[in-house]
Parts: structure tokens; C-alpha cells; sequence
């Protein structure tokens, strides 16, 4: 899994400019039709959003806007690879596309790594 950190123009609702969201799509239709990535999506920016913190068993909801914008997921891609480098090399590229100064590879835990 690769998740894109907000950018300040992700914040403030700015779009892609037409050519920047046209190589989006067609990394992102490349990517998917080489099998790689399984589903990928952006989020609304923070303000549309609520947290919900959760201590000794009190719930309490925050409503967005919370936190810096550069400390918010911007975005996920479920990407299926043979490897971490390659993961890296495709988050590398989509941040690249997007604009985003981090984005954060892990790997997702299926239910064989649970037994």
C-alpha cells in the first residue's frame, strides 16, 4: 500500500492542472491494466472530514479541519508487487505526478500473515 501525504493545493480544494491529471490517469490506467495497482483513490481535504479519538473508552468526534494538511493522507493506492523496491519505485513516480513530499509504502496484512 502507498499513501500520498496532502499538499497545501490539495487543501485548499486546488485541482490538477488538465495535462498533471491527465498523466495521473494514464499512470494510474498503466498501472492497473499491468495488474500493479488494485484500486488507488484520493480524499476530500480535511475540512469535509471528522476524527474520531477514542481514550478509556470515551469517544470523542472532531470535525475537520484538524491537523497540518502536510500530516493528512492525500490519497492510497493497493498495489500488487513482488517486492518493496518496486513498491518504493511506484510511490516514487506518484509523487512525482501528484506533488506530495511524502508518501508512506507499507505493506497490507492478509489473512495468512494473521495464523
Amino acid at each position: 500500500m502507498a499513501m500520498h501525504y496532502q499538499t497545501q493545493d490539495m487543501e485548499d480544494g486546488t485541482r490538477p492542472s488538465p495535462d498533471k491529471l491527465a498523466a495521473i490517469e494514464e499512470y494510474k490506467r498503466e498501472a492497473a491494466m499491468s495488474g500493479v495497482l488494485l484500486s488507488g483513490e484520493g480524499v476530500f481535504p480535511r475540512s469535509a472530514g471528522a476524527r474520531v479519538e477514542v481514550t478509556d473508552g470515551n469517544v470523542r468526534v472532531i470535525d475537520g479541519p484538524f491537523a497540518k494538511a502536510k500530516e493528512l493522507i492525500g490519497g492510497f493506492a493497493i498495489l500488487e508487487v513482488d517486492s518493496l523496491a518496486e513498491a518504493v519505485e511506484h510511490a516514487r513516480k506518484f509523487a512525482l505526478l501528484v506533488g506530495s513530499e511524502r508518501v508512506d509504502v507499507r505493506r497490507v496484512v492478509e489473512a495468512e500473515d494473521l495464523q
